[in-house]
């Protein structure tokens, strides 16, 4: 019987999962006016435009990738630990643009990305677990 926590779990965790599937698969098709749209946006930072353009292209898939896996529950840990480097990636890009209150809004994503790693425990409706 799955009991309320594993069942909060699952619902967080597919709720996460769709966020970042979402957020990559809706960028895919846009995928050269979203990078060029980043590279523009990046253009007054240190950061070099070709690398810019690099991470925008890669992005849309990395999001898409690891949402469906969280989704899934496919590997949940390394999706979740993947997810905190993406938005550190995204945290840091903010930060250089001074656009604080998206790096808020960053912070509450990292903070329910880390809630989940550590009540993993619950995380049993997935399609894989790990056996601790």
């Amino acid at each position: 019987m799955i009991n309320h926590q594993q069942k909060a779990y699952a619902l967080a965790r597919v709720l996460l999962g769709i966020n970042f599937l979402l957020h990559g698969l809706t960028r895919i098709p846009k995928l050269e006016a979203f990078a060029t749209g980043m590279v523009a946006q990046f253009q007054a930072t240190l950061l070099p435009a070709a690398l810019t353009s690099a991470f925008a292209h890669a992005l849309p898939f990395a999001e898409a990738g690891i949402g469906l896996f969280i989704l899934l529950g496919l590997y949940t840990r390394h999706a979740l630990l993947a997810a905190g480097v993406v938005m550190g990636m995204l945290l840091f890009g903010t930060c250089l643009l001074e656009k604080w209150d998206g790096a808020g809004l960053q912070m509450s994503y990292a903070l329910y990305i880390a809630a989940l790693l550590f009540l993993e425990k619950y995380n049993y409706c997935a399609v894989y677990r790990y056996k601790n």
